[in-house]
């Protein structure tokens, strides 16, 4: 560890020691505080954002954090603490405080009966009155509604149907927030990283929505102890597992099956769960044609914890995950994650909470072909993650929190190792491994001021070092745009410093309350971003890689502003609308030189181009939340541009996933117990694209070039899809009237409903007419569909 590094260390960990001996000692004379955990009485499962008010005094109050936990701290006396959770029944509790005290409250789920007839108070904790903004959270119910591609329920792609994401089209993986993209956004599984979210090149998403407790999407003011990407953060959270009672939930579809168990190790004090899915066109494939060819994943979600007392739980959660390609017996193609969390939580204190974390992310890819042991090819690429973070919370008063920690991630690159033998003579061609380690340490304070006004600020500090064993190498200055050679190259041994950055990057949120129903609220933010996503097609794929920054790339730094209005609509605030503007500035976004090579490149750094990007819009959401008709309008006028020293000419230009226009509507019907309807239909603009605007002929091939250095400078066509489902309950009483424990359901849905042929990208080719020697070659537009037909399916689901 070089002197920066233990410098960093001393100087973050001197501040969080003082903080620490503040949080432990700063309690006041006559005042006590009531603390616990709230969790879901069917399953044991804690429950994240639940509510806590305080009846005597409405300013007094609390809301659970990701972990159940809880604290409120009030002076010497009698109270009356409401607990509530939108879709379980109140708990009412009266307590007398004379101490600190632990009170753990288990919330009963609402009936269908109930559900049917009781009006859910949600005023309290509608998005008006909720302190976050550019914050999206997706109830798995609300989830397993969507109409799905061959009706199989997917996280992410439910996620487009928000304000502000987006998709370049269908078979792309990934997701695009707010004009950034697919590799500017965090996503985390459990704490994990996760560097592919997508199964068969982008139809499906990684995570099994049986085994998914919570999905939180931060597009905007993200929160201090997140960090190592500019664009969003997609937080998943899993099931902690039934500790009550065995569970089995599962189903069957056209694409793939899962089944997930669940269920208690010692009951009421550890329990397990383990979800897993696996798809079978490869099998159909095999059965309807000659050869092997055959495209498949599975995935094997886990995670088990346990109790040691009131105060202490351990937790430890597991993903594997792996799509298979295959061509025929003698071309493989193959790409995975798996990932491994364990965690511990500590109440320290009725005012101090802390969750210290090991993570541990790798995501791999292989592709070989195999004619015979004298003619073989081998290739695989690799990027490993080791992370440890201790996070603590220490909840000051009800009106005040603050938040600290450290975070300390280690990684491996492995760019190519590749291994070629023809006519039995071998060629390695590999690269060198690369490594890196960055630190993170962050405090913020959460503090409401009066009644009507909440903010929070804090700041997070990361330091990035690029690390031997390694080659630097110094390039060229040349014409912008066009390929760097390096002309000079210094060996590094390991551990030592090729390269090393820093950046400060505050954060500030602010809240006021313009009435019971209406609030503003505004936020500012600031992210870097250390490790670079290299990808220069259309949309994303699994042989895409990662990079660090090096001597030569620099961090990418982002800064977010953010304003939004908020309201609750409607005699009973069944309305919720929203609207906010956000305005993005970046630096050192990487963009390609024309015809880059990316991929086993040793010198890739030539053919990278680094310059400034900014993303600014209004993002619309109007949603109705009660009722048998519910859903939501979301619509996004945006724009993301790229500004590139020798590229379109040194001009602002749009970026591959720029949408000016983004509108989605998803409408669900209750027509009786029985039966429900869904529908969703998403308009967005054509994604921009380059066309040849010159051609010459070379022995009689014409060829389409662009002469211009223009980038993105036409669109594609205009997408639009609608998308219908009709989902039956099974039944839910016996033949002698005796309920029925085991729940089931069929879904039936239409993808594609319409059959619209949406344009994935166009190409040119000579056309094969035939000319005579006065005429001119004539060239012909290909338009490229991934799915240009109506997609109809019908999946099964159970529960018991």
């Amino acid at each position: 560890m070089n002197k920066y590094s233990i410098f960093f260390f001393r100087s973050i960990g001197s501040s969080f020691l003082l903080l620490f001996i503040v949080a432990t000692t700063a309690f006041g004379q006559n005042k006590f505080t009531i603390s616990g955990t709230m969790k879901d009485k069917s399953n044991g499962e804690t429950l994240i954002g639940a509510s806590i008010f305080v009846m005597e005094s409405q300013s007094s109050g609390a809301v659970t954090n990701v972990y159940g936990f809880y604290s409120v701290t009030l002076p010497q006396g009698s109270y009356t603490l409401e607990y509530s959770y939108l879709g379980y029944e109140k708990v009412v509790k009266k307590i007398v405080l004379t101490s600190n005290t632990i009170v753990d409250i288990e919330l009963p789920v609402l009936s269908r009966v109930l559900d049917e007839v009781k009006v859910v108070d949600e005023s309290r904790i509608s998005t008006s009155r909720n302190f976050e903004m550019s914050v999206n959270k997706m109830d798995i119910k609300t989830i397993q509604k969507l109409p799905a591609l061959m009706g199989e329920v997917d996280i992410v792609k439910s996620l487009q149907f928000l304000p502000g994401v987006s998709q370049v089209g269908e078979g792309s993986s990934g997701f695009n927030v707010r004009g950034g993209s697919v590799g500017q956004n965090l996503v985390l599984l459990d704490e994990a990283p996760v560097y592919n979210s997508s199964h068969m090149l982008g139809f499906f998403s990684v995570f099994n929505p049986d085994a998914v407790k919570d999905v939180k999407l931060y597009k905007g003011a993200i929160p201090a102890e997140y960090g190592g990407r500019i664009s969003s953060v997609l937080d998943v959270r899993l099931k902690e597992g039934n500790n009550k009672k065995t569970e089995v939930d599962g189903g069957v579809g056209f694409i793939f099956s899962r089944l997930a168990i669940q269920g208690p190790l010692v009951k009421d004090k550890s329990s397990y769960l383990i979800a897993v899915r696996r798809s079978y066109i490869d099998g159909l494939s095999t059965l309807l044609t000659s050869n092997n060819f055959g495209l498949n994943f599975y995935d094997i979600t886990l995670k088990t914890n346990y109790t040691l007392n009131q105060k202490n739980r351990l937790y430890l959660s597991g993903f594997f995950g792996r799509d298979n390609f295959g061509l025929s017996d003698d071309a493989k193609f193959n790409w995975g994650n798996k990932s491994g969390t364990l965690r511990w939580n500590t109440v320290i204190n009725s005012k101090l909470f802390a969750n210290v974390s090991a993570i541990f992310s790798n995501y791999n890819y292989n592709l070989g072909f195999n004619q015979d042991e004298n003619n073989k090819y081998s290739w695989n690429s690799s990027i490993s993650n080791y992370v440890f973070k201790p996070d603590f919370s220490y909840f000051i008063n009800s009106n005040s929190e603050l938040k600290f920690g450290l975070e300390s991630s280690y990684y491996q690159f492995n760019p190519s190792k590749t291994v070629g033998t023809t006519n039995g003579e071998t060629v390695d061609s590999s690269q060198p491994k690369k490594y890196a380690l960055e630190l993170a340490g962050y405090v913020s304070h959460r503090l409401k001021v009066g009644s009507n006004l909440e903010v929070q600020y804090g700041i997070r500090f990361s330091y990035f070092n690029y690390l031997g064993p390694g080659t630097a190498y110094t390039y060229n200055d040349t014409i912008p745009g066009r390929k760097r050679t390096a002309i000079a190259e210094r060996q590094y041994k390991s551990g030592e410093s090729i390269a090393s950055y820093n950046n400060p990057e505050p954060r500030i949120s602010a809240k006021y309350q313009l009435n019971e129903r209406t609030s503003l609220k505004a936020s500012f933010s600031r992210t870097a971003q250390y490790v670079h996503f290299i990808s220069n097609t259309s949309a994303s794929n699994p042989l895409n890689i990662w990079t660090p920054s090096t001597n030569n790339i620099k961090p990418a730094v982002g800064n977010q502003y953010t304003l939004g209005y908020f309201s609750d609509l409607g005699k009973n605030a069944e309305y919720e609308f929203s609207a906010e503007m956000f305005y993005r500035n970046t630096v050192n976004e990487i963009d390609y030189i024309n015809g880059a090579e990316l991929l086993n490149n040793d010198r890739l750094e030539g053919d990278l181009l680094s310059g400034n990007g900014r993303a600014y819009g209004l993002e619309l959401y109007l949603q109705k939340k009660k009722g048998l008709i519910t859903g939501w309008v979301s619509y996004t006028l945006s724009r993301s541009e790229l500004k590139v020293d020798g590229v379109n000419n040194g001009s602002w230009y749009p970026t591959r996933f720029d949408q000016t226009h983004n509108l989605k509507i998803v409408g669900s019907y209750t027509i009786n117990p029985k039966w429900s309807t869904t529908a969703d239909f998403a308009f967005t603009t054509g994604t921009p694209t380059t066309y040849p605007n010159q051609r010459y002929l070379s022995q009689g091939i014409l060829i389409p070039y662009n002469t211009n250095n223009s980038r993105n400078d036409a669109r594609l066509t205009p997408y639009h899809r609608l998308d219908l489902s009709l989902r039956m309950e099974g039944k839910t009483h016996k033949n002698n009237g005796q309920i029925r424990k085991n729940r089931d359901y069929w879904v039936f849905s239409i993808y594609n409903a319409y059959g619209r042929r949406n344009a994935f990208s166009t190409y040119f080719t000579q056309s094969s007419d035939r000319v005579t020697s006065s005429q001119a070659i004539q060239t012909q537009a290909h338009r490229v569909s991934i799915i240009g037909s109506m997609v109809p399916s019908v999946s099964y689901n159970f529960k018991f």
